[in-house]
């Protein structure tokens, strides 16, 4: 049997590699590393099948360094202590550090990564992690300050097109084949901008063909997907297609597609711990002001889901699920940031007031720093008109309530206050 297409066509060196220009493209600064030999740890950041796994084996290649790889699923801090050791034994005087691949190292625990903290600091390896999701959040500030990360974006229309006419072309089975592309439109659309998704859905339709000449078209590709959806990398298509059908449910205000949604995660094994973050966003983003409940619901659900783990932790996704999907909707604080961080931009650094400023030393006191603030606290109401705004913002409006109980009642304060 042979192997995938995807394996078949993974690139072996620089050349072959399609895609990601801005790293490494001719002069691009990752490629001017690889080809020096002199390679950092590093953290690849992007989206499933983009290449992380094939750069990290070129690098390995091309530096010709012994190359170890664990998949942060199914490894233990033993297992990580036990690459280690191996990568320490078999290092040669003067040769390149091991490279030691983690795979999905967002889901490695702090404890696992503190286990790879020493043999990356004394260069007993050369860590390469690939993730899926925000480093800054997902990676120990140790770690990641011993790292340089580099992010990898979706494949584009033109790379995924040189993409297929490698496999149709180059691959030793699919050449002799009689393909004709007719259209494309689907292929791409389905694909996502991830590489391996496009090679397997290729390698679908024409395993589905079974006469000499085989015409791909977008009704046929369509049709082989909805026999066989799982073929075309279930992760990916869940991890990208399924989560947001799951936000738009709950934006939607639609239980029932919120918990159908959630359940198919469930079902497909996803990190429980990424439904979760994307729960605290969806309480924040899209129900805000209108029910402020939500977001500390949101929080207390990913607390507990750390508590209590898995599988009882699907009954806390249930609950904040539904209870977000049923809460009244607002996204002014969105909005508002969003204002707020285009007129930044557009007007840059202006200068604090000179009464909203602390002076903590005399001389400050001399430049009138805090003179003629008022302290709110000592009027009526706690509440004293002054202007707290840049002189060039003066009655700026950034945040404007929207039209639920929760934010009427803000309204109306804000009104009897400011007037």
């Amino acid at each position: 049997m042979s192997a995938p297409l995807a394996e078949r066509l993974r690139p072996q060196n620089l050349d072959e590699f399609i895609g990601q220009q801005h790293l490494v493209g001719k002069g691009a600064v990752l490629r001017k590393m690889i080809e020096s030999g002199r390679v950092p740890s590093i953290i690849f950041w992007g989206p499933p099948g983009v290449g992380k796994t094939t750069l990290a084996n070129i690098i390995a290649n091309t530096v010709k360094a012994p190359f170890y790889k664990l998949s942060a699923i199914n490894s233990g801090v033993k297992d990580v202590r036990e690459v280690i050791d191996r990568a320490k034994n078999n290092r040669f005087f003067e040769s390149s550090a091991p490279i030691l691949f983690i795979d999905e190292i967002h889901r490695f625990s702090k404890s696992q990564q503190d286990s790879l903290l020493s043999a990356v600091e004394t260069g007993t390896v050369t860590l390469i992690g690939a993730t899926t999701e925000n480093p800054s959040f997902e990676v120990i500030r140790p770690l990641l300050s011993r790292c340089q990360v580099y992010v990898l974006k979706e494949m584009e229309k033109k790379d995924l097109r040189t993409l297929l006419d490698r496999a149709l072309t180059e691959d030793l089975i699919l050449k002799d084949k009689n393909i004709v592309v007719k259209e494309t439109g689907a292929l791409f659309r389905f694909s996502g901008g991830d590489a391996r998704k496009l090679l397997n859905i290729l390698d679908l339709v024409v395993a589905a063909e079974p006469g000499k000449k085989i015409t791909i078209t977008d009704k046929n590709v369509t049709e082989r997907l909805q026999e066989n959806p799982a073929a075309y990398d279930k992760g990916g298509e869940m991890h990208y297609d399924i989560i947001s059908a799951f936000i738009k449910s709950i934006r939607g205000s639609d239980p029932d597609a919120a918990i159908y949604w959630l359940a198919r995660m469930v079902a497909g094994g996803e990190d429980p711990a990424f439904i979760a973050r994307r729960l605290v966003i969806s309480a924040a983003e899209d129900i805000g002001l209108a029910n402020p409940n939500a977001l500390l619901l949101a929080n207390a659900c990913f607390d507990t889901l750390q508590k209590i783990g898995w599988p009882e932790g699907r009954i806390v996704l249930a609950e904040t699920t539904l209870y977000l999907a049923a809460s009244p909707k607002s996204n002014s604080a969105y909005m508002a940031i969003g204002a707020a961080m285009r007129e930044v931009e557009q007007s840059g650094n202006l200068p604090v007031p000179l009464h909203l400023r602390n002076p903590p030393t005399s001389l400050m006191k001399e430049l009138d720093y805090g003179k003629d603030y008022k302290y709110a606290h000592d009027y009526d109401n706690n509440f004293v008109k002054q202007d707290y705004l840049p002189k060039e913002l003066k009655n700026k409006r950034f945040w404007d309530a929207q039209n639920n109980p929760s934010e009427a009642k803000m309204r109306e304060l804000m009104k009897k206050l400011w007037g």
